[in-house]
């Protein structure tokens, strides 16, 4: 539910792992001498797939191991249905809810699990249907009645259900693709203009490259971020299937109730939820609409 908890992860992942990848490759061709990169003296088209094998590469492995980075990030403690009567009401509730929409709805049971937050927060994440992970934090317990947290649990199984972090890893490739593309392309013309290289992709390429893949990544960002936004309505319009559409809506009018009275007080805790009110440029690097926006969605243009 809130800014960037989903994605923030898969989306750094993704940028490290690229970077490292490029890292790799000109260890192996400038000390060992083993070729990797094509040689653009050949044309493009052997860049192009190239960037397209490792640009895939980085996007799938930032899904594989998301679900891990999650728990390991958030320290997330994972609640078990053998020992489900050891949580109070609200994670039991949690849990019930997770199993009856993955039951309902054919998939594997998700992970379920609480980390320690005083903000409001839940994220799903995971690689595939049957294998992700939903995660609250305590702030949101405590914060939320039970139809509020059983709107943000649908929310957040909508994403696991409409596949979403598959769809976006399919466009990361796609990103990452034109990012390896072009960041070598212009790395090739600075090493060859700037530098004045004449043998090989020397250091002047690799560091030119390693600044434009970060620089790019983020830009790319931007795509992923509308698309992010896009995905948001549709899975406050899946939870309200799920559970109904008044419980989505309490819970998105709780959050915007939480976020006005902190920002009265300031102390600095709810910066994450601040990010929903940006407007103008700011807004493009939102991973959700405004609040207010989800709201009208479900109240004028959604129908059960």
């Amino acid at each position: 539910m809130n800014f960037l908890k989903r994605i923030f992860l898969f989306l750094v992942t993704n940028i490290a792992i690229i970077l490292v990848i490029t890292t790799i490759i000109f260890v192996l061709e400038h000390f060992l001498g083993i070729r990797i990169s094509p040689n653009l003296s050949n044309g493009y088209a052997s860049l192009f797939v190239f960037a397209l094998i490792f640009g895939f590469a980085g996007s799938f492995l930032s899904l594989a191991i998301s679900r891990w980075m999650a728990k390991r990030a958030y320290d997330i403690k994972l609640i078990s249905e053998s020992r489900l009567m050891d949580f109070d009401p609200k994670t039991q509730l949690v849990y019930t809810t997770v199993a009856n929409i993955a039951r309902q709805n054919g998939i594997d049971m998700p992970e379920v699990g609480v980390y320690v937050s005083d903000d409001p927060n839940a994220f799903a994440t995971g690689p595939t249907k049957n294998s992700s992970l939903v995660a609250v934090s305590t702030g949101l317990l405590q914060s939320m009645t039970s139809a509020e947290i059983e709107g943000v649990i649908a929310h957040e199984m909508s994403h696991i259900l409409n596949g979403d972090m598959v769809t976006m890893t399919l466009l990361q490739g796609v990103l990452n693709t034109f990012v390896i593309f072009f960041a070598r392309i212009i790395g090739k013309i600075i090493d060859d203009v700037v530098f004045k290289n004449e043998e090989g992709d020397g250091w002047g390429y690799f560091l030119t490259v390693m600044v434009l893949e970060a620089v790019f990544g983020i830009l790319a960002s931007l795509v992923l971020m509308a698309f992010s936004r896009h995905r948001e309505y549709r899975a406050d319009e899946g939870s309200s299937r799920l559970v109904g559409k008044d419980k989505m809506i309490l819970a998105l009018k709780r959050l915007e109730h939480i976020i006005s009275s902190r920002e009265i007080v300031d102390d600095g805790k709810l910066a994450t939820f601040k990010i929903h009110s940006e407007k103008g440029f700011m807004s493009l690097f939102m991973s959700h609409p405004d609040l207010g926006d989800r709201i009208k969605n479900l109240e004028n243009n959604y129908q059960l």
